[in-house]
């Protein structure tokens, strides 16, 4: 009797298909937001009509959201090491020019291997200090759509269902986190299995130290700050582009386009964030052709100064931005075998 033939290896997904899908889904959405749009007609004289101190100010808060993010990493990871205030920020707008330039949000691998590279810290406390950062972020982002959602009466069912689950899951994210920090022992026998168990060892250790109540306190206060910075940038370009909209209105349309952004797609989302400012306008009863005008307005003002202000930073390390990435994943791939050097 001859023997079964071996099973045939499963196909692996190839490399460029996540990117290529993302590059769809922003093509999809730039049609779906531009066709029929008259550009010269619309555009110029909404451009040249700006009033540009509000333009400035939306410029100057947006730009000042990422001195505040680079003012709650440090605080988080600071019952673990002592971070320099500038080189963290410098990290942040590195990772921020990845993610305008390269698609799939590569920046946040970035940001992540410099903050341990250079402060000599263990990648996997890095990547554990961004996620605890993702999910009081996530935890804003669900309470601010369930406060403001009434604002934007367009908001489709499926999202606010999406919503809700999203808000689940953190919930139970945050049990998990919550577990690991208070029951360290259980979760070091949980993980001493895994190959992967001494990076794991190092994650709850970070963990057990950053989920001190004082930390986290002054971490969800600073990223409050963090929040209502991104809402004022939004509100002072409308105010640029004399829309008569609220502040909380400016809320719903963050919030709308940041749940929108959430996937990873092409270079600066471009095309998602778009579609995402025109659905959420369209949903304040703003004409199309205005809502259509102002999601243009709205990506140049929160891309260009990024990009640089990140070209600057990234400058300053002497490399270019495809051999930072080249250096992150090698990074994260030696990421077991000890500490960043």
């Amino acid at each position: 009797m001859e023997p079964a033939a071996d099973p045939s290896p499963r196909r692996k997904l190839p490399s460029w298909a996540p990117q290529a899908a993302g590059y769809l889904v922003s093509a999809g959405c730039l049609i779906w937001v531009l066709h029929g749009y008259p550009i010269r007609q619309e555009l110029i004289p909404a451009i040249r009509d700006l009033d540009w101190k509000w333009v400035a100010l939306a410029i100057v808060l947006d730009l000042s959201v990422y001195l505040v993010h680079g003012w709650r990493w440090r605080t988080l990871l600071e019952p673990v090491i002592r971070l320099g205030y500038w080189r963290t920020v410098q990290a942040i707008y590195i990772g921020l020019f990845a993610n305008e330039v390269l698609p799939l949000r590569t920046g946040e691998l970035i940001r992540c291997y410099l903050l341990a590279h250079w402060n000599n810290l263990r990648i996997s406390l890095s990547f554990a200090s961004a996620a605890v950062e993702r999910v009081i972020d996530g935890i804003f982002l669900v309470a601010c759509f369930l406060i403001t959602a009434d604002l934007v009466r367009g908001t489709p069912k499926d999202l606010t269902i999406l919503v809700q689950v999203l808000g689940a899951l953190l919930i139970l994210l945050a049990l998990a986190l919550l577990w690991i920090v208070t029951r360290k022992q259980e979760a070091h026998a949980a993980f001493s299995e895994s190959k992967w168990s001494s990076t794991f060892r190092h994650v709850i250790e970070g963990l057990h130290l950053m989920g001190n109540w004082r930390t986290l306190g002054r971490t969800t206060a600073i990223s409050l700050l963090y929040v209502c910075l991104q809402f004022g940038s939004l509100w002072a370009l409308m105010k640029a582009y004399e829309l008569d909209l609220s502040f909380w209105a400016a809320a719903g349309v963050v919030t709308i386009v940041r749940l929108w952004t959430v996937v990873p797609s092409a270079p600066a989302n471009l095309g998602l964030l778009n579609a995402a400012c025109f659905a959420a306008m369209r949903g304040l009863d703003v004409e199309p052709t205005v809502a259509q005008t102002f999601s243009i307005i709205m990506f140049a003002a929160w891309t260009l100064p990024i990009v640089v202000c990140g070209a600057i930073a990234t400058a300053l390390t002497g490399s270019n931005i495809a051999e930072l990435r080249d250096r992150a994943k090698h990074g994260v791939q030696a990421a077991h075998r000890g500490p960043i050097q």
